[in-house]
């Protein structure tokens, strides 16, 4: 019997493809990636701020479903099309957690899913 189950919430976006919002294995959750979809529109937030600040939203909510919070995150991917937003991004993510911070990694990529300017996944740790 496989300890490996699927996290969902209609608090977070729908997934659009074929991957689950997370994959629990044991007490390690593995979250997708999520953009700044608005979940009970499926419509992208414009601004970039608001954007972060609606993927940590999404993320908060995958996690919650899991069992988790944000603050569980071990390792966050963060993918931007302009890596000159990182000092917005280390703001809000201030405001998002508490420390000690996630390990981290920050990327710049030429294009995200539906026009996004900021798109995270990470690995929680569950107590």
């Amino acid at each position: 019997m496989s300890n490996r189950s699927v996290i969902h919430t209609d608090q977070a976006p729908a997934a659009v493809g074929t991957y689950s919002q997370a994959v629990k294995v044991g007490k390690t959750v593995y979250l997708s990636g999520q953009i700044p979809l608005v979940p009970a529109t499926m419509e992208l937030v414009e601004d970039f701020e608001g954007q972060v600040h609606q993927v940590f939203n999404n993320l908060s909510a995958v996690c919650e479903a899991a069992g988790g919070t944000l603050n569980d995150i071990a390792k966050l991917n963060i993918f931007m099309t302009d890596l000159s937003n990182f000092a917005t991004v280390n703001e809000i993510m201030a405001q998002h957690f508490t420390q000690p911070y996630p390990a981290r990694a920050a990327i710049e990529i030429s294009a995200l899913p539906k026009g996004a300017s900021i798109e995270m996944d990470g690995v929680l740790e569950l107590h």
